[in-house]
């Protein structure tokens, strides 16, 4: 007799399976549309040339050692970070009221956000939008959070942004709740609110007094431009929000095995900077203790640097506009074909995913009967896709649309 008897086998985590069918498939034309990870044209991981050059400079340091890093990580780096994110030129910054603390990639830094507020602030009750990231209900929820609720995002009749059904449900979100905001590249729809919008939706915060939780995974990323990836937070920050962003580097700098994220955190009094640093302290140290330094040390060295950082701003550059160039192809082979339905969306969509509009049953046909591996909800990344299979992935999408019940 275990001890153990009465644990349930649980879930499957889906992109992963996806990933595992997909390795397992003998298909020659087989296709991965759903791993978060870029690929070149030739669909091939790609470790950015700017972070071979770092690491080689790293390895030749004889004064780096292998020691623990503070438990709120590496300084240079979150300091490093948290300008990128908010503009050296933030008030926030200038007046010493932001900082940044060293946390395990996207995940881990909204993990210990969330910690700090369920536990250390006591707030209760989050939201996100639907959809969202299928990672953000776990994290809040295990961090503590009573209760996660829903607000409108994706309009699948116009799939666009459901901007009137966001704000109804803001308004009548209770005082104190967080709210977690996609600061650009929504995933997994890729449909982001515009500039006017934004400041619609900071107006219904700042009059319910909610707290903004941006989740920053793809700054850089989306549009090829650092800054206007950034504007969302930015504005916030501008208009005197106190407010969190968990930062994650793995996209923006092909880094998704090292684990490097960074919560920026904004307040509105500096006396309180060292309090609340003292509370993350106690918490991170409860839970991991410190994080590790090789990630880390490769951000801090290309963004300290001139040369290197403007060779980062060529490479993610050299991502977003590949990524965008797919859009476009994907679009016209799908229009070429005559598929049915309006497939603008493809190109006004943002960053590394798209909310193809294909349902359930119709993503499980482009899995079982073409072997084009995609999420359930029919988002789809578009790193997979690359010039030499962008046609098939259309005659499937084709095929399928036609063939399957509940079509578009």
């Amino acid at each position: 007799m275990s001890q153990f008897e009465d644990v349930e086998l649980g879930p499957p985590i889906e992109v992963f399976l996806m990933n595992k069918l997909y390795n397992e498939d003998s298909f020659p034309n087989k296709v991965n549309l759903g791993v978060g990870a870029y690929r070149t044209n030739e669909g091939k991981p790609w470790v950015l040339p700017v972070v071979r050059i770092a690491e080689q400079a790293l390895a030749n340091d004889e004064i780096l050692n292998k020691e623990y890093l503070p438990v709120l990580g590496l300084e240079t780096f979150a300091v490093a970070a948290t300008k990128m994110l908010l503009g050296v030129d933030n008030m926030a910054i200038i007046d010493n009221r932001a900082f940044g603390v060293q946390c395990l990639s996207g995940t881990g830094s909204l993990r210990v956000g969330a910690e700090f507020l369920a536990k250390v602030l006591g707030r209760k009750i989050f939201y996100y939008s639907n959809p969202t990231w299928e990672n953000h209900k776990l994290v809040f929820k295990n961090a503590g959070f009573e209760e996660g609720r829903e607000y409108r995002y994706w309009c699948s009749k116009s799939r666009g942004l459901d901007i009137n059904g966001m704000l109804e449900d803001l308004r009548n979100a209770p005082e104190g709740s967080v709210i977690i905001l996609h600061s650009c590249a929504h995933n997994p729809t890729g449909c982001d609110p515009s500039p006017e919008q934004w400041d619609k939706i900071a107006e219904v915060m700042k009059e319910r007094r909610l707290f903004p939780f941006f989740d920053s995974a793809y700054q850089g990323f989306a549009s090829g431009d650092l800054d206007k990836d950034a504007a969302a937070v930015r504005n916030f920050a501008n208009k005197g929000f106190e407010l969190f962003c968990a930062q994650s580097f793995a996209k923006n700098f092909g880094l998704y095995n090292e684990r490097v994220g960074n919560l920026t955190v904004i307040l509105n009094n500096v006396d309180l900077v060292p309090n609340v640093k003292s509370q993350l302290t106690l918490l991170i140290r409860g839970m991991y203790s410190n994080p590790p330094s090789h990630g880390a040390r490769i951000v801090s060295y290309v963004l300290s640097n001139k040369d290197l950082y403007d060779q980062w701003r060529e490479n993610i550059r050299t991502m977003s506009s590949r990524i965008i160039q797919m859009r476009q192809l994907l679009r016209d082979n799908l229009e070429r074909l005559g598929t049915p339905g309006d497939w603008r969306h493809i190109t006004q969509q943002i960053g590394m995913f798209s909310y193809t509009g294909l349902n359930v049953l119709q993503s499980e046909n482009m899995v079982k009967k073409h072997h084009v591996y995609m999420l359930k909800s029919g988002r789809i990344s578009m790193c997979g896709i690359t010039p030499s299979n962008v046609e098939y992935v259309a005659k499937s999408i084709h095929e399928t649309v036609n063939s399957v019940t509940n079509k578009l």
